[in-house]
């Protein structure tokens, strides 16, 4: 065979590139798709789409019953446009030929768009070889060695060295432009980061800025390039201009699609481009985060290969109106829309996945710094901008785009290769398929295309999974380094954290993406309520069989088939079945009998009360999944209600409902007084119980038979349950699925108990689906509507993503289940041999007995034709079987009954083979395990067992060996529990003790709160699919909202594992009568949750640094990607407030709020300077040494990182010893805020009982939480003398001292500090008070005191600092010129005049890509949210309480605080809603106090006091009675650019009148501008 193009031979596979079908070995992808082979595919493939106009529009005649009696025959002729469509053919078939024929030519300037390679380019390596032979090489090659130019500190030398390349056609050819165009972004973007990221963007200021000129010679000004260097901006302008770009950018398809090479161009199954066989081929940081983000974005459009033949195809079947052909062609894009969600899963945060390991943090800081845009007027380097995400939403005809994702998608598409807009253009405009599949009513196509939208944009399809993937992700992210990914860029931050504003985002994309599919067209919960309910059954099965698997008569495990004819469900191995239950007939008649409701089960039960909501969303779903129509208003019956709603087991809601209904029933109050839930019952056996107890007049009058609106009220819709399907589809739409159902039995409480009652019950689904068959479960009563055997079920399908079958055929298989855990490998074992696999399959099967054991004659016939092995271990039968591999039989043998462990022991080495990895000599076989926990943890003790006898030397080794199988994802589990009933005499654990267990440190352990719940899920760890940084993340706090926001709260799977670590309960916040103590309270347990998650937060970054080796060497050499990371850490602690979060606003809203209650109670009273010791503290001479040793790490990262690897191992210690430094800090201040939670607990105790005392309680609850606060301070001030003595430098310690003497001296004549001798010394002077000498140890001689005046000062200047710098400037209506703008989401806020709004353009992902790069604050999104947050509270707190404010304040007179609060207070919280600046997020409190020297610098300034309206004097150095030495800034001693000079201060004391005074003058003269239009300044020259 030859190849047509070239007439070379084929020797088994082609070139790098060849896209020839002849040259591809034979493979289940190709069949898959139904493409032809051989060397005349090609031909074959055109010859089935040749056919003429009148084959394809009329086929037949029309049928006599059609035309008997049609008096005009004009329509039985072909519409004219559709006979022009099918002689030009489909748009979107149009458009891939024209780019399969001009591409190759034209090096693909219009975009890579084919048939055979879809949205990837044919071949990765020919762009960059063509560029590897231009002279455009040295682009190439510098980004090849950008990872090291990095780490070595030596980009911005690098790229200057560039020669100055044309970019013109005479230069780089087409065929290199797509490689140009990477390269050359890659360097402008790189220039940028460094620019931001320089060492100087903490505590050292003022980095070099270069201007550049443009190619004419003159300064380049536009913003994408402004500050880049010429030698790269000029060509990559021409290269942008050749691609058809208005503008130089770089865009997320070029750094993920345009940016890989392939490790074996012959691993082709299942596709070649996957994230496993890629590489980056321009890395930028050679990060592991980077890699797997970009390489999975990648292999999406690897995987989605064959999408645009596949939607061409649809449309071609659309114009033919070919139903089957449609159907087929759906199918097949359905099964790779399935397998989106696998890919995006690659990525993990969990760090023992290997290669899949994407650290969060490392990502947030680097890379996503990285990928923000030249400017903002360009695309964000968004996922949005990926081809997939646009066809499909042009497939599925997406109309909506009201929220800012769906804004943002428009904008984004405006911006792709032309190519792929005009496929896009083509399916969307042109004979579109979602409408023609609507309007033909097919059942099958209709269940195809509701099963794509739900893979697509369901909410466990991909969208779900991306959405939850992110969640735990930007969790992390938000709170280790600065961003604001996509929803935090168009939305205000008030109302939720960064993360959970991000997950919103995705929601309403989400839902705008769905609701085109439901009947209402709109959606009223979000996508994460839908989980573990009634939404996620979108599809109607009848059950048609009922079978025995096993000898059991009693079929406690038996074979459910459903019938899915014409539902359009498909599924693969591993896949799981959401089965809505029915009640049995016998709880429906309980209920029925006790409230008298025989006649009324055919009533339509009222669904317009406020208690029937739930019950009249489920009536809309369920017409949904009939598909009636819209007209039909849905209703719900007695019967239905009944039969679906939620009757057993009791839980207290249930039962609080009925006894509120009843009030007098004994039986009622008998089990609201039981000591566990839920109560095994249903409300027929409570309300059959409580009937006789209850007066027969108060019984009619609570359930009321003339009125039913109670029913839906008390009975809310039941809860799918989730079984693995146990069968493989080996047709295109699978007629059936199978489920094994092992049928639940749990005790009915004794207190429902009645005479001849059964004294078990079954589960409410596993009873449903197997009952068994030896009981007539025949109701006594008709209550049946007809044919009990026609009831439908609403089912649904869910996708286990870490539960699936291997890529490779070749791959080993071993099983170990118990029970009903054999479901889904009977799909997989069906699935591997029926499709010729030769891998080896194992099953280790745990049965009880022989009589129950599962699948025998199916199993023991593969076992006989040697396609299976079977190992069996008994645990209550001697009669065993054991596996004869040489007859390939089962083998009968007496043996002593045992468990599943002792099977795996006997076959320890091939257990161990399979479990090693191939690059340690194993067989690097594929372990599943399904079955309850308790079988996990046999199979595991069976696991380290074998390893420790056969293969490892120690126990320590085996645990290595596994955590390797499940980094490689080789080792997966499908793990259940049955909910275990909790008991109310568990013990109740205090927040306090909850914090302390954060498993931080190694060996300890971590415990999380949910619900009122204490779970330690420390041995949950190594088998949580995310890894542990997921869990520690809300490691010590309640997170119940995070839980909730993921769904885990109503995946009942989820909540029963949990089960297994619950511990105790969570102590309930106490009751409190006054508000006071309540908001006290409140305010202390959110500060103690801050500080747990500070501490977490910290550890993350801090083990980091500390355990990973890749961080700190490249190749050997030491990186300057850690010093880095070190440097912006410790800068976000020490720039201005050190720690902000803790130490900042919202340490002085505590502060205020306590010192107003002391000082409430004893107006003379004095109070502790807090903000005075941690001020102090912060420019004490040891805070300005460690900000000094922390400078000079800025310096290593670039302008000096040559020299350091001279000082090595002085760093290393050094970030040893700071960061350990830092995790003590905190668990300090985290043990004094529990020992402060512990007072509420021991007060609210005494007030229990007296509960007269609970105001005198508040002032000694104050006075008491003060003194920790200033322990508190006591410990900042320690924490800051401790850093100060950690050095950098010990010369003695590195491998070559007398090198790093040398540099040392450099660095100190380099920057003018070793000359201190040839400077002149200030001349002598009596009347200058001495300088300080700077010392590590605290100079304050004692605590200083402060009033209540001084305190509110402080508050009122705090939230000016942080919400007024969040007003909207206000805009002079001037003609002939635009008013200047401020950044707001639609238009700029006018406050009291008439100024017309202007609008501004909508803020965009770009946006907030650039301000997360350029990340001016210093601090985390979470941090500044958390401040500002704290600064609206402090503003309402002195708002509401102005009056007694008022009565407490001596110097301050109240109409000027009115002001003040008025116009920084409350308005400034409305501001905060509308306005999507971030800000200054920093409060002044604890700055160095150079902002009070400001006010001597003013002089003497006449205001008008608010209240008398004379001028009075503020400033002047003749009020100052005592004077302070200036302490040196940090800026100021690190820099050296400014003289230090002496500057006489004001005592605190008389600087608070002063201060108070003149802050409220300003306050009062700005009110009185704002109702005058204030002229905007013309813009300067400058």
């Amino acid at each position: 065979m030859s190849c047509p193009a070239t007439g070379q031979a084929f020797s088994g596979y082609g070139p790098r590139g060849c896209a020839f079908l002849g040259s591809m070995a034979p493979s289940s992808s190709q069949t898959l798709y139904g493409a032809p082979h051989g060397a005349n595919s090609a031909e074959i493939a055109m010859a089935k789409e040749r056919k003429t106009i009148c084959q394809v529009l009329l086929p037949t005649a029309p049928p006599s019953e059609v035309t008997k009696n049609m008096a005009n025959a004009d329509s039985l002729n072909p519409p004219e446009l559709d006979i022009l469509a099918i002689a030009l053919g489909a748009p979107a078939r149009r458009v891939l030929e024209r780019a399969d024929s001009l591409g190759p030519l034209t090096g693909w300037r219009d975009g890579w768009i084919s048939t055979k390679h879809g949205f990837c380019p044919p071949d990765p390596n020919a762009a960059p070889a063509a560029l590897a032979l231009s002279p455009g090489r040295v682009w190439s090659d510098i980004c090849s060695r950008m990872p090291g130019i990095i780490a070595r500190g030596r980009v911005r030398e690098a790229i200057l060295e560039l020669p100055l390349i044309d970019g013109s056609e005479a230069t780089i050819p087409d065929a290199a432009l797509w490689a140009a165009v990477v390269c050359l972004g890659i360097l402008a973007s790189i220039w940028r980061y460094e620019d931001r990221n320089d060492g100087h963007e903490g505590i050292v200021k003022g980095a070099r800025k270069e201007q550049f000129t443009n190619i004419h010679g003159e300064p380049d000004e536009e913003p994408e390039t402004i500050g880049i260097p010429r030698n790269i901006v000029i060509p990559f302008r021409q290269v942008c201009t050749r691609l058809g770009r208005p503008l130089p950018y770089l865009s997320q398809s070029d750094v993920s699609l345009h940016n890989y090479k392939i490790r074996d161009p012959t691993s082709i199954y299942p596709y070649l481009p996957r994230a496993e066989n890629m590489d980056l081929r321009w890395p930028i940081f050679n990060d592991r985060g980077e890699a797997m983000f970009l390489l999975c974005m990648a292999e999406v459009h690897g995987l989605f290969i064959p999408g645009p033949d596949l939607i061409a195809r649809c449309q071609e079947r659309v114009m033919e109106k070919d139903n089957d052909g449609l159907l087929v062609e759906l199918v097949k894009l359905k099964e790779i829309i399935d397998q989106l969600s696998y890919v995006f899963h690659k990525i993990s945060v969990n760090p023992h996945s290997g290669e899949n390991f994407a650290p969060p943090a490392s990502w947030g800081q680097g890379y996503a710094k990285f990928s923000a845009p030249l400017s903002k007027r360009l695309p964000a380097l968004s996922g949005l901008f990926l081809p997939i995400f646009q066809c499909m939403d042009a497939f599925l005809m997406r109309t909506n785009f009201k929220s800012f994702l769906g804004i943002e998608s428009i904008h984004l598409r405006a911006w792709m290769p032309l190519n792929i807009r005009a496929f896009l253009a083509a399916i969307e405009n042109h004979y579109p398929v979602v409408p023609y599949i609507q309007q033909s009513g097919d059942p099958r196509l209709l269940g195809v295309l509701d099963a794509i939208v739900e893979s697509y944009a369901g909410e466990k399809g991909f969208m779900g999974t991306h959405r939850y993937k992110v969640y735990g992700f930007l969790e992390i992210v938000a709170k280790t380094g600065r961003v604001e990914t996509n929803g935090g860029a168009g939305s205000s931050d008030t109302l939720g954290r960064p993360w959970q504003m991000v997950h919103k985002t995705l929601a309403d994309s989400m839902k705008e993406r769905l609701e085109p599919y439901r009947r209402t067209g709109s959606l009223d919960v979000q996508p994460h309520e839908m989980r573990g309910t009634y939404d996620e059954c979108r599809f109607l099965a009848k059950i048609i069989k009922r079978s025995a698997i096993d000898d059991d008569v009693h079929r406690s495990t038996g074979q459910v088939t459903f019938d899915l004819k014409n539902v359009g469900l498909t599924f693969i191995p591993g896949d799981r079945l959401a089965v809505m239950p029915l009640n049995s007939w016998l709880d429906v008649e309980k209920v029925v009998g006790a409230l008298g409701l025989i006649d009324f089960l055919d009533v339509n039960v009222p669904l317009d009360g406020a208690g029937a909501t739930k019950w009249k969303r489920y009536a809309r779903h369920e017409a949904d999944a009939k598909k009636l129509d819209l007209k039909y208003e849905p209703s719900l019956t007695v019967r239905d209600i009944l039969r679906k709603g939620k009757l057993a087991p009791l839980t207290k809601d249930m039962v609080m409902a009925v006894h509120s209904m009843v009030r007098v029933s004994s039986v009622t109050l008998q089990i609201m007084g039981s000591e566990s839930w839920p109560v095994i019952g249903s409300l027929g056996d409570l309300l059959v119980a409580a009937l006789n107890d209850v007066p027969t007049n108060i019984w009619d009058q609570a359930f009321p038979l003339d009125n039913l609106s109670w029913l839906p009220a008390l009975v809310s819709p039941e809860v799918p349950r989730t079984y693995s399907i146990s069968c493989f589809p080996f047709e295109l739409l699978p007629e059936t699925v199978d489920l094994t159902v092992t049928r639940a039995e749990r005790s009915v409480s004794p207190l429902l108990l009645l005479d001849g009652q059964q004294k078990t019950r079954p589960g409410i689904c596993s009873g449903f689906l197997n009952p068994d068959p030896t009981i007539d479960h025949t109701p006594r009563h008709q209550l049946t509507a007809g044919n009990d055997q026609s009831e439908t079920v609403l089912i649904g399908l869910s996708r286990p993503l870490n539960f699936q079958l291997p890529v490779s055929p070749a791959a080993p298989v071993a099983m170990f289940a118990a029970g009903s855990g054999i479901a889904p490998f009977r799909g997989f074992w069906q699935a591997r041999i029926n499709s010729g696999v030769i891998g080896r399959n194992i099953l280790f099967l745990g049965v009880q007995s022989r009589k129950k054991f599962l699948h025998k004659h199916e199993l023991r016939q593969y076992v006989q034709t040697g396609k299976l092995e079977l190992h069996v271990a008994f645990s209550r039968d001697s009669a065993g079987l054991v596996y004869d591999p040489v007859s390939r039989d089962l083998v009968e043998k007496t043996m002593e009954p045992r468990y599943i462990d002792a099977t795996i022991m006997d076959q320890g080495p091939t257990v161990c083979d399979l479990i090693i990895s191939t690059k340690l000599g194993g067989l690097g076989g594929y372990l599943y395990i399904c079955g309850s926990v308790s079988l996990y943890e046999t199979v595991m003790r069976g696991f380290r067992n074998a390893l420790y006898k056969y293969r490892a030397v120690t126990k320590e080794g085996a645990d290595e060996l596994m955590a390797q199988a499940f980094a490689e994802r080789r080792c997966m589990l499908d793990v259940f529990m049955t909910p275990r009933i909790m008991s109310e005499k568990e013990p109740h654990i205090p927040l306090s003790e909850l914090a302390k267990h954060t498993g931080h440190r190694e060996g300890s352990r971590m415990w999380i709160g949910v619900h009122g719940s204490v779970y330690d899920v420390t041995d949950f760890l190594p088998i949580h699919p995310g890894g542990t940084l997921i869990v520690a993340g809300s490691a010590g706090i309640d997170a119940s909202v995070t839980f909730d926001e993921v769904a885990h709260t109503s995946n009942p799977e989820v909540m029963s594992l949990l089960g297994k670590y619950f511990i105790g309960y969570l102590t309930p916040k106490p009751t409190f009568q006054t508000t006071e103590l309540s908001d006290l309270y409140d305010n202390w347990v959110d500060y103690l949750r801050t500080t747990v998650e500070s501490l977490t937060t910290l550890s993350f970054e801090v083990d980091t640094l500390k355990k990973d080796s890749k961080l700190w060497f490249s190749d050997g050499l030491l990186s300057t990607h850690a010093i880095r990371k070190l440097y912006q850490l410790q800068s976000r602690f020490l720039t201005r407030t050190g720690f902000p979060i803790l130490f900042g606003t919202k340490l002085q809203e505590l502060f205020l709020s306590l010192s107003f209650f002391i000082a409430d109670s004893d107006r003379d009273s004095l109070l502790p300077d807090v903000v005075g010791i941690i001020t102090q503290a912060a420019s004490s001479p040891a805070a300005v040494a460690a900000r000094k040793e922390i400078a000079e790490l800025g310096e290593f990262v670039t302008n000096s990182a040559t020299s350091a690897p001279a000082f090595q191992r002085g760093i290393i210690d050094y970030t040893r010893s700071i960061c350990e430094l830092d995790v003590r800090f905190l668990e300090q201040i985290r043990q004094e805020l529990c020992e402060g939670y512990d007072v509420f607990m021991r007060v609210a105790d005494v007030i229990h009982n007296y509960p007269t005392k609970e105001k005198q309680a508040l002032h000694k609850v104050a006075s008491t939480l003060m003194g920790y606060l200033e322990r508190i301070g006591e410990r900042v001030d320690s924490f800051y003398t401790d850093m100060g003595s950690l050095s950098l430098y010990h010369p003695e310690s590195e491998a070559n001292p007398a090198r790093a003497r040398w540099k040392f001296l450099q660095r100190r004549i380099k920057d003018g500090s070793f000359f201190v001798l040839a400077r002149d010394m200030a001349p002598f002077n009596l009347d200058k008070p001495a300088q300080p000498i700077s010392s590590f140890e605290s100079k304050r001689n004692k605590r200083q005191s402060v009033s209540f005046d001084h305190i509110l000062s402080q508050a009122v200047s705090s939230v000016s600092k942080v919400n007024g710098s969040k007003k909207p400037r206000r805009v002079e209506k001037r003609s002939g010129r635009e008013p200047s703008t401020t950044r707001s989401p639609t238009i700029i806020q006018e406050e009291e005049n008439d100024i017309p709004p202007v609008p501004v353009r909508p803020l965009r992902l770009a946006d907030a890509h650039t301000a997360r790069a350029r990340g001016p604050s210093g601090s985390t999104s979470y941090e500044e949210q958390n401040v500002r947050k704290a600064a609206n509270r402090m503003s309402q707190f002195m708002t509401g309480r102005m009056k007694d404010i008022r009565r407490l304040s001596k110097n301050f007179n109240a109409l000027s605080l009115e002001h003040a609060m008025s116009l920084y207070g409350p308005a400034g919280q409305r501001e905060e809603e509308t306005s999507s600046d971030s800000g200054s997020s920093v409060s002044p409190l604890t700055e160095s106090p150079r902002h009070l020297q400001e006010h001597q610098r003013t002089g003497n300034r006449q205001v008008v006091s608010p209240r008398t309206g004379m001028n009075r004097t503020i400033g002047g150095g003749s009020t100052y009675s005592r004077s302070l030495a200036r302490q040196p800034s940090s800026a100021e001693s690190d820099s050296g650019k400014t003289e230090r000079s002496a500057r006489t201060l004001m005592s605190r004391s008389e600087m608070q009148s002063a201060t108070f005074s003149r802050k409220l003058s300003v306050y009062q003269s700005s009110r009185e501008k704002s109702n005058a239009v204030i002229e905007t300044p013309k813009p300067s020259h400058w």
